[in-house]
């Protein structure tokens, strides 16, 4: 999986490409970094796969940001929309 991260002030824009799974989720994790941040955007128009180890740290972020901030996922491919749809997860993030 490829991560782009972008800094402007106390937003955070990442940016993910390939697969978000069991193998690639702690490296992203990893890389996260909230302090200061208030809001997230998680652009994943390239991601073709998402598995339930990143809908796990998808929650894990939204839970952190709805204390500080928001947290917002744009771009899912219609293969990923249906995931966060099938699980009910469509009515806990905000999906633009």
């Amino acid at each position: 999986m490829d991560i782009e991260k972008k800094t402007e002030g106390s937003k955070l824009t990442i940016t993910l490409k390939g697969r978000l799974d069991t193998v690639t989720a702690p490296q992203l994790e990893g890389e996260l970094d909230l302090t200061g941040i208030t809001e997230v955007l998680f652009d994943i128009a390239g991601l073709d796969y998402v598995s339930s180890a990143g809908l796990r740290l998808f929650l894990s972020v939204q839970k952190t940001m709805a204390k500080q901030g928001s947290m917002t996922i744009s771009g899912a491919q219609s293969v990923v929309k249906e995931v966060f749809e099938m699980t009910g997860l469509s009515d806990v993030f905000t999906l633009v």
